[in-house]
């Protein structure tokens, strides 16, 4: 039975040990705490989770283990973005015979396809696949823009049954819902508090890699309880936590905040670098500040 996608889901990071290689204990632990916490979903292998930094056999490993230690408790999304739209439908059916509830795949990023050529990639993947397809939108890392009009194309195709829209307009939430009906489940990608109070039902966050148990509340309180003004309280109280992962920081900052509350997730791989001195010390007064700690 196809299980329903709804609520805070982390796009998880990778930890890495010292010498810089996947660290699959810690991932374990990791991923173990976060569902602990009261995420409702997980999504390992997208941008924070550094897909395009880690070889074919690595993302093998981490969506085992990050499948085998979730063992049902939430629906875990696989990214399986990459430019060739054959192998996205080899990672997308590697990914569903290891047990992944469904895939998040973000279109092709370098060869900047049209519409009509967006269209037949998403088909095709979703005719080799029998789990749910997320479809990613992120115009400023994969130089193109699904707007509105194409996700209702899109929409059209059986499979594709979801969205991570990743813009500032928090509008396109309306019109997505607007145009596409219960077609298209739409998740906020950069916002979330206020996508959710345009009708998202879920959002694919960064922030709830440190902050599960407060962001997966904030979907409770606006979709399940009405509560928008409890809601709003809450998002104000997180936004510096949700603000200090931002922009270029989602990977580093990231961390560098995990690490200081006590979980050694690595430095990142590069060409990222770890954070500067003075903004690693402003990550760490952030973690006290909160009181912000990771228990194994």
């Amino acid at each position: 039975m196809t299980k329903t996608f709804r609520g805070t889901y982390t796009v998880m990071i990778t930890p890495y040990d010292e010498a810089g290689n996947v660290d699959l204990d810690a991932l374990a632990a990791f991923t173990d705490w976060q569902v602990r916490e009261g995420i409702h979903g997980l999504i390992p292998l997208g941008s924070t989770g550094e897909f395009l930094s880690l070889s074919p056999d690595e993302r093998t490993a981490i969506t085992e283990t990050v499948i085998r230690t979730v063992a049902g408790r939430v629906p875990v999304l696989v990214g399986t973005g990459a430019e060739d739209t054959r192998e996205v439908v080899r990672l997308s059916r590697e990914a569903e015979a290891l047990g992944a509830d469904g895939v998040m795949i973000i279109p092709p990023f370098y060869s900047t396809p049209t519409d009509d050529e967006l269209y037949r990639h998403y088909k095709t993947v979703a005719e080799a696949i029998g789990i749910p397809i997320m479809v990613y939108n992120n115009p400023a890392t994969a130089n193109v823009d699904l707007r509105p009009e194409l996700v209702a194309r899109l929409a059209a195709i059986d499979g594709c049954d979801y969205i991570k829209e990743s813009t500032l307009e928090v509008t396109r939430v309306r019109d997505i819902i607007r145009l596409c009906g219960e077609r298209m489940t739409v998740f906020g990608g950069i916002l979330g508090f206020e996508s959710f109070v345009e009708g998202a039902e879920g959002w694919v966050a960064v922030a709830s890699n440190v902050a599960p148990e407060p962001l997966a509340r904030l979907f409770s309180l606006v979709a399940d309880e009405g509560n928008i003004p409890e809601a709003r309280a809450l998002y104000l109280q997180w936004l510096p936590v949700i603000e200090a992962v931002g922009g270029q920081r989602y990977v580093a900052g990231t961390k560098s905040l995990l690490t200081h509350m006590g979980f050694d997730a690595g430095a990142p791989r590069p060409p990222r670098l770890p954070l500067p001195a003075t903004v690693d010390a402003e990550m760490r007064r952030l973690v006290e500040a909160f009181g912000l700690q990771f228990a194994a």
